[in-house]
């Protein structure tokens, strides 16, 4: 159930950093709502993720996978450019967190 949480707590973490994109720097009412429910909602998650899962571990997917997400959404709605060194550093950061979760 706590691996469940940590994808949860992923959605809902990428959920409310594209509303925060959506919001137009809180000039949007419904958008602007959303960062703080998409953002409750993903650290209530978390948090009941680390009952059982690796402080370290946990938070490094957490935001390695929203990372990886947000750049995808940023380039495939937002028309954010695409290039050699974004795939790189997001290659990186998996071997990152590949790296924290083999250490375990």
């Amino acid at each position: 159930m706590h691996w469940l949480y940590l994808i949860i707590a992923i959605t809902m973490e990428v959920a409310g950093t594209t509303s925060m994109k959506l919001s137009q720097g809180f000039s949007k009412l419904l958008p602007s709502i959303s960062i703080f429910i998409f953002y409750g909602f993903s650290f209530t998650f978390l948090t009941l993720a680390l009952k059982v899962l690796p402080l370290g571990m946990t938070y490094a997917i957490w935001s390695a996978v929203g990372t990886a997400l947000i750049t995808l959404i940023g380039i495939t709605w937002f028309a954010e450019s695409f290039n050699v060194i974004k795939v790189i550093s997001l290659l990186l950061i998996i071997i990152g967190v590949a790296g924290l979760h083999a250490s375990q």
